[in-house]
């Protein structure tokens, strides 16, 4: 079993800065895509940032250049660096990783509970 718990969020003026964390735990072969998704009060959730294995990322046009995107492969964790944030960002972060827990067995797609970010004065 796998479970991926987010930390980091809360409340920030806009123009500021948060990092979120995710680590992943349980029966943990291997881990292939880590990506940070959010979901704001009425809309859908989106693709805010990816990185692959081999450290290749993606980041959404609003967040380029503002967010970045890392992981620790030893600690199974990936952090969503955020600066410049605005109230537009407020939403609820979650964690989404592609992980395999078995040699032979087949990856599947793993979410977080998620975080929530709030950007206000």
């Amino acid at each position: 079993q796998v479970q991926l718990v987010e930390s980091g969020g809360g409340l920030v003026q806009p123009g500021g800065s948060l990092k979120l964390s995710c680590a992943a735990s349980g029966s943990i072969f291997s881990i292939n895509y880590m990506g940070w998704y959010r979901q704001a009060p009425g809309k859908e959730r989106e693709l805010v940032a990816e990185i692959t294995s081999g450290a290749s990322t993606n980041y959404a046009a609003s967040v380029k250049g503002r967010f970045t995107i890392s992981r620790d492969n030893a600690k199974n964790t990936v952090y969503l660096e955020m600066n410049s944030l605005k109230p537009e960002d407020t939403a609820v972060y979650y964690c989404n990783c592609n992980i395999q827990t078995g040699w032979s067995v087949r990856a599947m797609t793993y979410w977080g509970k998620g975080t929530l970010v709030t950007v206000s004065s």
